[in-house]
């Protein structure tokens, strides 16, 4: 192996396995946000938080944040890589809050809205960037980061987009099959928005990697993340699908039966 220069530009490549699992997890955790948005108003009109709550984890901490964590796994360099367990939790956190803000202010007050949809675009949209640079700054290497702006600035246009573009068909879809072509074009952009923004560093070799005591990392940590995060969808969907949180839904069945 060649001996790493200082200052030397490092070329990165991606584990192609990961990246496929960085996709189906965007697009599981999209397809049970969609199922779940469709619940979030009860038939009293007023919204149904825990639904909403379960579609913020579904969409932010599974569909965006699983997926750019995964993704971020993939990536790799000729050094090696950890992650800064705060920073990791605070994106995670942050992904699921303005998740879940953006998904009341669409639709989950009362029915879906124009300008709660546009204000809850924007907030998502910026929000995933902030959580996607936040995850990238989490990285503990021996390099550091040079961005290139322009790209910069074309991964936030794609994030609002597709934020909005997500926002609109969480609340204006009604057949399952709509929804799971939705969930795979919400998949595909997420996924288009993570590795644009990641193409937007070059990666410097620098001296040594900075001391970080809470740091983790792994090879097997990509499926550990997969894994955990199809469970709490299988848990999330059982749970809106079942009596306790879908009465809202079974109210409106006897309604009009």
């Amino acid at each position: 192996m060649t001996p790493l220069v200082v200052g030397q530009l490092l070329s990165p490549e991606y584990s192609l396995g990961l990246v496929a699992l960085s996709f189906l997890i965007s697009f599981a955790g999209s397809l049970v946000a969609l199922i779940c948005a469709g619940r979030m108003v009860g038939a009293d009109g007023k919204p149904n938080l825990a639904v909403v709550a379960c579609a913020a984890v579904a969409l932010g901490g599974i569909g965006i944040w699983s997926m750019h964590f995964i993704g971020m796994l993939a990536y790799r360099l000729p050094v090696g890589i950890s992650y800064n367990v705060p920073l990791t939790v605070v994106s995670l956190v942050a992904a699921i809050l303005i998740s879940g803000i953006a998904l009341y202010l669409a639709g989950g007050r009362s029915k879906f809205s124009k300008p709660g949809w546009l204000a809850g675009s924007l907030l998502a949209g910026v929000g995933v960037c902030v959580m996607h640079y936040m995850g990238m700054f989490a990285m503990n290497m021996r390099a550091s980061m040079d961005f290139d702006l322009n790209i910069v600035g074309l991964s936030v246009a794609i994030a609002i987009t597709a934020a909005g573009a997500a926002l609109w068909l969480a609340f204006n879809l009604r057949r399952l099959s709509h929804k799971v072509a939705a969930a795979a074009v919400m998949g595909v952009a997420v996924c288009t928005m993570h590795y644009v923004g990641m193409s937007a560093a070059n990666m410097i070799c620098i001296a040594a990697a900075p001391a970080d005591a809470l740091a983790i990392g792994g090879n097997y940590m990509g499926l550990s993340v997969f894994g955990t995060a199809g469970a709490v969808l299988i848990f999330i969907y059982w749970v809106i699908t079942g009596t306790s949180l879908d009465a809202p839904a079974a109210a409106r069945r006897v309604r009009t039966s």
